[in-house]
């Protein structure tokens, strides 16, 4: 592929790993070749690299195919996947899957990203329902705002909610922000 055709989220192939472009910038200099900056992060260990190409180079973009999975338990510092096809297993490190285990819920259904069969990333739903386990108390005061008090979901997570949300509460939050969106069921 010519380096012209590189944007941000294309996966490419770099000195034999795996890489996802996470910034492109195009230079035209006052005289000679045009250049191409790129940040790239590692698909395996999630290192990053600033490289530069001129116009008319080519790089190998990398083989990545989409496969929808099952998340099953965590066990230790690795998340097992199945695959929803042929029930196999697979597993993935926590450096891996980042802010997203905040909201993963044994049995939710992720797309995963695969490179040579190995999950490279993992596309979770954009909301999710997870319950009230624990809430502080809220604070009054004398302001126009919005009171709020922490809440921890079933996942270990907290967040920020509104002063009327109790334990056993199930919610529906917004996986791109972390934030509370509505409350779903109200414990009885």
């Amino acid at each position: 592929m010519e380096i012209e055709e590189v944007h941000k989220n294309t996966k490419l192939m770099y000195q034999g790993k795996p890489w996802n472009v996470d910034n492109a910038e195009f230079v035209k200099p006052g005289k000679g070749r045009a250049i191409y900056r790129l940040r790239l992060k590692n698909l395996l260990d999630a290192s990053t690299l600033d490289v530069t190409f001129h116009s008319g180079e080519k790089v190998d973009e990398a083989s990545v195919s989409n496969q929808e999975m099952q998340y099953l338990y965590k066990e230790g510092d690795h998340y097992v996947l199945m695959n929803t096809n042929n029930y196999e297993q697979t597993f993935v490190n926590e450096e891996q899957m980042g802010d997203k285990i905040n909201f993963l819920k044994e049995g939710v259904l992720v797309n995963a990203q695969l490179l040579d069969e190995r999950p490279i990333d993992i596309a979770i739903p954009v909301f999710v329902e997870l319950a009230v386990v624990e809430t502080g108390t809220a604070i009054k005061t004398a302001t126009v705002t919005a009171q709020t008090k922490s809440a921890k979901l079933e996942t270990g997570h907290s967040i920020d909610v509104p002063a009327f949300i109790k334990e056993g509460d199930v919610l529906k939050i917004d996986t791109r922000t972390g934030a509370y969106v509505e409350r779903i069921t109200a414990k009885k």
